[in-house]
């Protein structure tokens, strides 16, 4: 039996999982391709399931590229608040851009593009970044699980220590009970789990498994 049963009130939230993230990708997440097999066996179980993609113009805030002098995994202040810059990544409409082979699209309810804007970045589904006003500005999201009458969010993806996490910690704080499919994501740095792991516990996020869920 399902340790933890899924009905109308539950939602899968499956984060990035595009190719520029995958091992050959230009901004790695290391084993990402192992998360589409654990997502693909869970899928079928959720009424509404939602797929976030990475979606930058050209040039964007967060690319290393955008900022001379600078270069990868270099953090600046941005607005006030902490900005990570990335390899050019995600920039839509190519190909390592799309929702990666393997993902059951035809399930999907929503895809919900984040990081469109040019000035600013949205690692979370539910909020993006500080952006040029100060503010955390929502996606939508929220909204749209709440008109469904969701109550409770399970979230995969890439990548566990960064669009993964600040969506979790989003969820708790919009009050939906929060769930993180730790099998179904893998992390930009692994070694600093204990890091994500205690931010979760803070927020209340609980940790399952895929084969809890069948």
């Amino acid at each position: 039996m399902s340790t933890f049963p899924i009905g109308a009130g539950d939602a899968l939230v499956i984060i990035d999982v595009q190719p520029d993230f995958l091992p050959d990708g230009p901004l790695p997440v290391p084993r990402g391709d192992e998360v589409i097999a654990p997502i693909a066996r869970v899928v079928a179980r959720f009424d509404t399931v939602v797929a976030t993609q990475d979606w930058h113009p050209p040039g964007h805030v967060s690319f290393a590229s955008s900022h001379p002098g600078r270069k990868p995994f270099d953090t600046i202040d941005l607005y006030g608040a902490p900005q990570t810059l990335w390899p050019d990544h995600c920039v839509q409409g190519t190909p390592g851009a799309r929702l990666c082979d393997g993902l059951p699209k035809a399930d999907l309810d929503l895809i919900l593009r984040k990081g469109t804007r040019l000035d600013s970045d949205s690692y979370s589904a539910f909020r993006e970044n500080v952006g040029p006003d100060g503010h955390r500005h929502p996606t939508g999201l929220a909204g749209f699980l709440r008109e469904r009458n969701v109550r409770r969010v399970f979230l995969c993806g890439l990548a566990r220590d960064v669009c993964v996490r600040f969506s979790a910690l989003d969820a708790a704080a919009a009050d939906f009970a929060t769930f993180v499919i730790d099998d179904a994501t893998r992390a930009v740095h692994p070694q600093r789990r204990a890091e994500t792991d205690r931010a979760f516990a803070e927020a209340g996020v609980t940790l399952v498994a895929s084969d809890d869920l069948l």
